[in-house]
Parts: C-alpha cells; sequence; structure tokens
C-alpha cells in the first residue's frame, strides 16, 4: 500500500489517498487515537471522484463515532479498464430501463455477477493492508453497495463481522442463494419508494438472509430521501458490533 495524499480535515479527520497494486483508494482516520474498529464504504460502480462527497461526508460520520473508513475504486469505474462484456451489458439495461421493460436475468447476471467476482478480492486484499496499518485494529465492518458486493462479503469474509446494507435492484438469482448462508448481523437501509430500486426484490433478499440478527430499516420516500436519522441507526447498529 503506498499512500499519495495526506491531509488533515477540518474536523480532525485524517483523510489519505493509496493505491494498492492498481487500486485506487482512500482511507479516514482520526487524527489522535489509538487503534479504531474500520467500516469499508461500499459503493455504486460510478467513480471515486464522483462519489467522493457522499463518501467522504459517511467517513466523517464513522470517524465522529470512533471508527476509521476507507474506500476504494470499484473495478470497470473510474479510469479502470472495463472487462469484456460489460458495456454491453450496461447498454442493454439502459435500453431495458428506458423502454420501461424489466432488466432480464441475463442482462444483471452480465453486469452484476462479474463485477462482484472481481470487487470482492479487491476488497479483501485492501482489507489486508489495511489491517496491518497500527492505528486499525478489528473488527471490521462493511457498510453500503453495491449490495450483491456486500452479500459475497459477508458470506466469505471472516473478518467483517458486520454489515450495513443499501437496499439496490439487479440483484442475481445466485446471490439471493448465498444471501441464504450470510449468517453475521445485518442492517438493511430501504427507501420504500426509491424509483432506482425494485422493492420487492429489495425485501426478497432480505428474506433470504440466513442471519439470526438481520433488521431492516425501511423510511418512506426517495432514493435522495434517507432521513438524518437512518446514519444514526447505522452509526448505532455498528457500535454494538464493532466496538
Amino acid at each position: 500500500m503506498r499512500f499519495t495524499t495526506d491531509q488533515t480535515l477540518s474536523d480532525d479527520v485524517r483523510e489519505r489517498e493509496f493505491t494498492l497494486g492498481e487500486i485506487p483508494g482512500i482511507l479516514w482516520t482520526p487524527v489522535s487515537a489509538g487503534p479504531v474498529p474500520l467500516i469499508l464504504l461500499g459503493h455504486p460502480p460510478l467513480g471515486l471522484r464522483r462519489m467522493y462527497p457522499r463518501l467522504a461526508a459517511r467517513a466523517r460520520h464513522c470517524v465522529a463515532n470512533g471508527f476509521a473508513a476507507a474506500t476504494i475504486e470499484l473495478p470497470g469505474s473510474g479510469d479502470r479498464p472495463a472487462w469484456p462484456g460489460a458495456d454491453q451489458a450496461r447498454a442493454d439495461m439502459r435500453r431495458a430501463l428506458e423502454a420501461g421493460e424489466q432488466v432480464s436475468e441475463e442482462t444483471i447476471d452480465a453486469l452484476i455477477l462479474p463485477l462482484v467476482d472481481r470487487a470482492v478480492p479487491e476488497w479483501q486484499t485492501t482489507l489486508d493492508a489495511l489491517l496491518q496499518l497500527p492505528e486499525i485494529g478489528g473488527p471490521a465492518g462493511f457498510s453500503g453497495g453495491v449490495i450483491s458486493i456486500g452479500v459475497r462479503l459477508a458470506r466469505i469474509e471472516p473478518r467483517i463481522v458486520a454489515a450495513g446494507l443499501f437496499a439496490g435492484s439487479f440483484i442475481p438469482r445466485a446471490i439471493v442463494e448465498e444471501a441464504r448462508q450470510v449468517t453475521i448481523p445485518l442492517h438493511v437501509l430501504l427507501q420504500w419508494d426509491d424509483e432506482s430500486n425494485d422493492r420487492q426484490a429489495a425485501l426478497t433478499l432480505f428474506d433470504a438472509f440466513g442471519s439470526p440478527e438481520k433488521t431492516l430499516l425501511a423510511n418512506m420516500g426517495g432514493h435522495t430521501g434517507v432521513p438524518r436519522s437512518a446514519g444514526q441507526d447505522a452509526a448505532a447498529f455498528f457500535t454494538r458490533h464493532l466496538i
């Protein structure tokens, strides 16, 4: 891991950009503290620069509640090269959505499963490196989306002991089956009137989770209408399970 920038933000949050092989990322930690638990911040594959304002706000909230936070550029987004078939799958998805049609299972699989297969090992490699830093202590949590990435990590990565997931659409059937094997505590955020997501798909996935402790927090409103209290609820969830 090579740090490329190092700055202190106004609220005593240390922000460092890094590269890990071909993986760019950002780490946020308290300026002065001993080892703190880590929360990995998931996000949609829209590019780290485009997502930065929202990620930085979430990271500052994490640090204020006693955690470190980190994120990485997902495969195929930002300046990273796309994989074969990704552009075609995105085009097929846009075509279906613009025509008011249901996105086919084949398109969903072609769009999501390769992303999960590529992103999850990169998250694990990042976790390897971050947990070697003296300012980072275990355990770790995962927060955000892509929800299919979160499901895979929650199933296979033992160092992640709790996950706060953002409900989303375009969930392959294979991921729903994987969810039945997830057993860690879960906190799932769902916007009930989200114009971008299929509510029933989110409910089906939540029902599939095998975790004995799972909470669905559903708020009225669209995709951008998440209430401020949702962040407080997520912080309380991670405090229970990471501190």
